[in-house]
């Protein structure tokens, strides 16, 4: 049962795509560090790529620019592809993130050069314009990917915090592009980290 299985449909573009998308499922393999809030396990990167796709819909209001949401949602839903070879890099992981970019364009080759080129350099584009996280759709999109397992972390105690060692000042760098993109929303993230810090969830 597999890849092997695979039945040609003799469009050979139409056999890449569908074969890029069986291969993507791996994301669902990826895991990250952040607890899903039934608390059952942590969530994987298919989930969290989805999760962020959604709220691109909601709080485009925030931004101290006007974003393209559909241009946002494409980023979030591409942004952790990679990761598929280059595995998930936690975000407070000093020394893993010192091989990180390696890692990933490697990644990068290999996985978007199954694709029909121009598709595969489509996703590419966003991936990269993704981390690089200097046009407005990038910042809004980035934003979102921080937003959500600061939100999961202050509705499971702190879990990846406490079980990783994080500071709050990591943290805070972490949540700048919030702070500078989405200031009304930062304050709600400001008020969290004080209170994660009070009840002991980070160290200052």
């Amino acid at each position: 049962m597999g890849i092997e299985d695979f039945l040609s449909s003799g469009n050979m573009r139409l056999d890449r795509q569908l074969k890029f998308t069986a291969e993507i499922d791996k994301m669902t393999s990826v895991y990250r560090r952040t607890m899903l809030l039934s608390g059952v396990r942590n969530e994987n990167d298919a989930e969290h790529s989805w999760h962020i796709a959604v709220m691109a819909l909601l709080f485009k209001e925030y931004c101290v620019e006007e974003p393209s949401v559909e241009r946002a949602i494409k980023m979030c839903v591409v942004h952790d592809l990679i990761e598929i070879y280059a595995g998930d890099t936690f975000a407070y992981d000093t020394k893993a993130n010192e091989s990180k970019a390696d890692r990933e364009d490697a990644a990068a080759d290999k996985l978007f050069s199954q694709l029909p080129s121009e598709q595969g350099e489509e996703i590419r584009s966003l991936w990269e314009e993704f981390d690089a996280m200097e046009t407005v759709d990038a910042k809004y999109a980035a934003c979102l990917d921080r937003l959500q397992p600061f939100l999961h972390n202050t509705l499971t105690e702190g879990h990846t915090w406490r079980n990783n060692g994080a500071v709050c000042s990591q943290v805070e760098q972490r949540m700048k592009i919030i702070k500078d993109f989405m200031p009304e929303v930062y304050e709600w993230v400001s008020k969290n980290l004080d209170r994660s810090v009070s009840l002991g969830w980070l160290d200052r």
